[in-house]
């Protein structure tokens, strides 16, 4: 990838469900049932689509971090639109009345993991690179 934030999947998302493109729209389209299962012990396991777009945000975390391990001269911006993902997370779940709720909460977390792990696993790795010479 050059250097775009993953996490700008999730929030994709989450605002084309809001505006009703992935459903009916609004924040109760959060609680519409993707899937279920009937599970061995006799109870039905339900996904909702809010769900669903919490278990693609935490594939994505998983993604960056993987990303974050590299070093290039793209991690830098990397981290940085990381920085600028998280910050427009913030500004929308402060902002937009559809944003305040627990479903984009948890997204706006992953994305400052994202971004808090980022910085740390390139701090880490940075000083392992560094070699004193006598």
């Amino acid at each position: 990838m050059f250097a775009v934030p993953l996490m700008l999947i999730p929030f994709i998302l989450y605002n084309l469900t809001m505006f009703g493109l992935l459903g009916d729209g609004g924040v109760g389209a959060l609680e519409n049932q993707v899937f279920s299962l009937s599970m061995m012990s006799g109870a039905t396991w339900t996904m909702s689509l809010g769900d669903l777009l919490l278990v693609v945000g935490l594939i994505v975390l998983f993604l960056e971090i993987l990303k974050s391990t590299r070093r290039s001269a793209a991690s830098i911006t990397d981290h940085l639109l990381s920085m600028v993902m998280f910050i427009v997370f913030l500004v929308e779940f402060l902002l937009v009345p559809s944003a305040a709720n627990h479903v984009f909460f948890i997204l706006m977390i992953v994305c400052l993991i994202d971004v808090l792990a980022g910085f740390v696993i390139s701090i880490r790795s940075a000083g392992r690179d560094v070699s004193i010479g006598l």
